[in-house]
């Protein structure tokens, strides 16, 4: 297969949205999705854009996507580069695209100057887990990924206007 990956423009916006929606539905997750068109144009191309997104394909047919945005280090002292997706479709895979999406996001990185290359996987998907192993990737077990969903984060905010810091 002859794939090609580029830069996602606002035309493919709803190309992507379908794919996030696809790998949602893949990770069991599909009632967390609140992205939109629109959310996701001003995450790309808005005036404080938050992230970048590659889109590819096999002649004119999606086959895939990465989306990343940049974190910083302390200790490193400079940017990170983290994977928020790759998805392939299950027609594409087994040809070599998955490890080519992420070695784009890795060369967007490298042009950054960035220190890190990061992501998470679910933890029962053995497939992806064994083939970022093969990429060289280290599984960070000491590590655990803590996360506020957006009414817990404006609770906190509320919350912190309130109390004084302990």
């Amino acid at each position: 297969m002859d794939f090609t990956i580029k830069a996602v423009t606002p035309p493919d916006l709803p190309e992507l949205l379908e794919q996030i929606h696809e790998l949602a539905s893949f990770e069991k997750l599909d009632q967390e999705v609140q992205a939109t068109i629109e959310s996701l144009n001003e995450a790309f191309f808005g005036s404080a854009a938050a992230a970048g997104a590659l889109m590819a394909r096999e002649g004119t047919d999606v086959a895939g996507y990465a989306i990343y945005f940049f974190t910083f280090s302390s200790f490193v002292g400079r940017r990170g580069i983290w994977l928020e997706d790759v998805y392939v479709r299950p027609q594409y895979r087994q040809h070599g695209l998955g490890r080519r999406l992420i070695e784009s996001v890795a060369k967007v990185g490298a042009q950054r100057n960035c220190g890190r290359f990061e992501w998470t996987a679910l933890n029962w998907n053995k497939t992806a887990l064994d083939f970022y192993e093969k990429l060289g990737a280290k599984q960070l077990s000491e590590w655990i990924l803590l996360r506020l969903n957006a009414d817990g984060l404006r609770n906190l905010a509320g919350r912190s206007l309130r109390t004084p810091d302990p």
